[in-house]
């Protein structure tokens, strides 16, 4: 897109601001709702920190984290982007070099495959005064901090829904696994031939409810395989209306009934101020005696401890854990001891389809960023819209 074509579009700008403000208001989505409740403090912009204005080439810096192919051939193939490669374990002064000239940063989505002082916090974004847009490579966004990039005008962005269908069918795995006993079988199965069919007979999840606690888009994956089984299908969600929780395949209840009547409740919600250790002591006592836990969300929504005490009581049946406070877990884990828990190292998500969809979405994203005034549709903090664009007309001139 030329120079003459954007000055022809600036109106584009002005009403882009204002109807960002109002996607705002009228949010519902979990990655967007404490934007609209005004729980992130409002974007400032940057005006102290020496910015370039636009040359040429719009410079996106990926880590040398690996990523599928395709984001490296679909960033090639566009003209006008050079695309760098921070290697995380080389001499840091190159990575922050390439940084301090990067327009977009694409990151690493989880904590533990990024060094610290990559993590788009306060200190990076003070040494990237070009900095405006950080793309991350997954749903989630842990490695960043949205208040920081919201108050800069800085947009985040992820690529929510394109490993939707990887998490929804892991989720059934952890659940058969479970229920079936089918983890405890194989681990006896290993150490001895001394046990019965009867010691590892499980239950069918057929006509069993299910309780989904958060009805994204991977939770709608959930309840459309659960009608497969049968499942009387449950959801609590304050982001999405009633009437929308219907149509994607769940009946609205609260958290506190769907607690009580699942036989098996899933996570699917963000991690945020809202649901960080919402699954505690108290919660987990709440649940079905005798009913599956399951979570591919995020570490910290549920408490671990609790979780221990709650399946060593005989309260929980078993617990399929995707996601942990660290990661991986430390080796002697108490919840790794635990026979009736099937653990698994955050790869609901991580299968080769699942990364195909991931970075070709993050890398169309960005091109389509590039040649756009309108707010990327995976978004996850409008509020930054307005700032973000008087940004992008000072650093690129348009």
């Amino acid at each position: 897109m030329d120079r003459a074509y954007l000055e022809k579009h600036q109106e584009t700008i002005r009403i882009g601001s204002a109807t960002a403000l109002e996607r705002v208001q009228g949010a519902h989505t979990p990655a967007t709702r404490l934007f609209a409740q005004n729980r992130y403090p409002r974007p400032i912009v940057l005006n102290d920190a020496p910015m370039t204005t636009w040359t040429s080439d719009l410079r996106v810096v990926r880590t040398s984290l690996w990523i599928n192919p395709v984001y490296d051939q679909k960033m090639k193939a566009e003209p006008g982007i050079a695309l760098d490669i921070l290697d995380v374990k080389g001499d840091p002064e190159v990575g922050w070099k390439q940084l301090g000239q990067a327009h977009v940063y694409q990151i690493a989505a989880t904590k533990d495959d990024l060094p610290k002082p990559f993590f788009a916090h306060q200190e990076l974004i003070e040494r990237c005064p070009n900095l405006l847009v950080v793309s991350s490579n997954g749903a989630g966004f842990d490695t960043v901090d949205a208040h920081a990039c919201t108050r800069a005008g800085i947009l985040v962005v992820n690529q929510s829904g394109g490993n939707a269908r990887s998490v929804a069918e892991h989720t059934f795995g952890l659940m058969l696994g479970l229920s079936r006993k089918m983890i405890e079988c194989d681990r006896k199965m290993h150490r001895t031939q001394a046990l019965t069919r009867e010691e590892v007979m499980g239950h069918e999840i057929t006509g069993k409810t299910l309780g989904l606690v958060g009805i994204g888009q991977v939770g709608t994956q959930v309840a459309a395989v659960a009608q497969a089984f049968q499942m009387k299908v449950l959801a609590c969600d304050p982001g999405v209306a009633p009437e929308e929780i219907r149509r994607r395949g769940a009946e609205p209840v609260s958290l506190e009934d769907l607690l009580a009547q699942s036989d098996v409740v899933s996570l699917h919600c963000p991690r945020d101020e809202t649901t960080l250790r919402m699954m505690n002591a108290q919660r987990f006592a709440q649940m079905k005696r005798g009913a599956l836990f399951i979570t591919t969300a995020r570490g910290g929504i549920h408490d671990e401890q609790a979780l221990t005490q709650a399946l060593t009581s005989g309260h929980l049946a078993g617990a399929g854990l995707d996601v942990w406070d660290q990661e991986p877990p430390p080796i002697d884990h108490p919840l790794l001891a635990l026979e009736n828990v099937y653990a698994t190292f955050h790869t609901a998500g991580v299968t080769h389809e699942a990364r195909h969809n991931v970075a070709r979405m993050g890398a169309q994203q960005i091109i389509d960023w590039k040649h756009s005034l309108q707010m990327p549709p995976r978004c996850a903090n409008p509020q930054a819209w307005p700032a973000h664009l008087a940004r992008r007309k000072q650093i690129l001139g348009f």
